[in-house]
């Protein structure tokens, strides 16, 4: 299947569902410093893989997916200090963590079949 627009890409579409989520959970938080890096975090995410499509070349690609992938592994890692400081709930934490895994299984495979070619 041929892709013509970011917008059409699988983890694209998890990425964005991610950062909004993410910018709903942190928009009342007082936490400045957690608040802007879970942010510019999850909009990493979509915006690496829409760069990175942008490029038009697969080896260019993959390095914006990986970077896109990393930017996964940091939300989590702030979802996990900001479930610790009770800046959301575990229902919150639950949501975004998942969204983040899904989003992280997707590039992976993305990946993989980009190297196939």
């Amino acid at each position: 299947m041929r892709i013509f627009q970011f917008e059409e890409i699988r983890s694209w579409q998890k990425a964005k569902e991610l950062t909004i989520g993410v910018y709903q959970c942190f928009s009342d938080s007082k936490d400045y410093g957690i608040k802007d890096q879970i942010q510019r975090a999850s909009v990493s995410v979509m915006n690496n893989i829409a760069e990175g499509f942008e490029r038009q070349t697969n080896k260019e690609f993959i390095r914006y997916l990986y970077i896109s992938k990393g930017s996964c592994g940091e939300v989590r890692s702030m979802l996990y200090l900001a479930k610790e400081f009770k800046y959301i709930t575990d229902e919150e934490f639950e949501k975004l963590y998942n969204l983040s895994l899904d989003a992280t299984r997707l590039i992976s495979a993305f990946i993989k079949k980009l190297n196939e070619k």
